[in-house]
């Protein structure tokens, strides 16, 4: 069968051929239709990631929809390597499987599922969001970032606050459920108010200096405990973070990953967004691409179009 192929740590997909996969009594094949790009699954293909698997060669991706041999149609999880998503079949866990909505399009659903649950996990695993509260979004202006404002609205959330650079995006984020948008220019100076006003959840996609300066207002702004969630680090790996910002504020910081939510609840996150997807506008931009043009295809993909490949 034809498969994207990683052969070797920090080489490209090339479209090649691969073995058959063979149903076990764990294991089902998926016939697959979609496949996207995420920076995750650059980083597990270029060995990068936390949770790459360092033998080769193996299927890249980390997700994707299709059917099994029934017809059904599903979404799946595959980090089990070699069997990545980016494939005509691939072979994946029996738990690693949810069944896809009837009215949810698959090429959509395989586009939504990473971004989607970066923040579907944050918001209901790990700050246990509750209605009304206030969600401050930093670094909106994404995929990922913009899909968790249309989330945070879906989940209850009462107020919802997005930061980013880029001003055209934030302003369209207004129209998406935000309610109050500022540049990362703008940032330190609103922060005093908003946190007297308060902020409950904080989900951060770009770390760096953006977030340091949350955390510092979030101490000085009170006892109100503020949950900060960590999702990504599009702004740097590292910032010094003193102790005391811990030891004498209500500020919880925690992060929202791969290890932080066991592969059961992911997928049971995956879940739920895809079933809310199939109901609210959770659309997001993307662009198909044969899995024969990977090769070419494979660093097209950015932050505010996603890249999704179709067999």
């Amino acid at each position: 069968m034809k498969a994207a192929i990683v052969s070797a740590a920090g080489e490209l997909p090339v479209y090649g051929d691969f073995p058959e996969p063979q149903a076990d009594e764990s294991h089902v094949v998926v016939t697959v239709k979609a496949a996207a790009v995420s920076q995750l699954a650059k980083a597990r293909a270029a060995g990068t990631h936390y949770s790459a698997a360092a033998h080769y060669p193996f299927i890249t991706g980390i997700d994707g929809t299709g059917t099994l041999s029934n017809g059904d149609p599903v979404y799946f999880l595959a980090f089990a390597a070699p069997w990545g998503s980016m494939a005509e079949r691939t072979l994946v866990p029996a738990d690693s499987i949810v069944s896809l909505p009837a009215k949810l399009d698959p090429v959509l659903a395989a586009a939504l599922a990473n971004p989607g649950m970066s923040s579907w996990a944050a918001l209901t695993r790990r700050a246990q969001l509750r209605a009304g509260e206030t969600v401050l979004i930093n670094g909106a202006t994404g995929t990922s970032g913009g899909l968790a404002v249309r989330i945070a609205q879906h989940l209850g959330a009462g107020k919802i606050i997005a930061t980013g650079r880029n001003r055209a995006a934030l302003d369209q984020l207004r129209a998406q459920g935000a309610d109050l948008t500022f540049t990362l220019d703008e940032l330190p100076d609103t922060l005093p108010t908003l946190m007297k006003e308060g902020v409950d959840v904080v989900l951060d996609y770009l770390w760096g200096q953006s977030a340091l300066d949350i955390m510092h207002a979030a101490v000085a702004g009170g006892e109100k405990t503020v949950r900060f969630v960590q999702i990504g680090s599009l702004s740097g790996q590292e910032i010094t973070l003193h102790s005391k910002l811990l030891r004498s504020s209500g500020l919880t910081l925690m992060g929202s990953g791969l290890g932080s939510v066991s592969d059961k609840e992911l997928i049971a996150c995956i879940g739920e967004m895809l079933t809310a997807a199939a109901e609210s506008d959770f659309s997001i931009a993307f662009q198909m691409r044969s899995l024969s043009d990977v090769a070419l295809a494979w660093q097209e993909d950015d932050s505010r179009c996603r890249t999704v490949f179709t067999l």
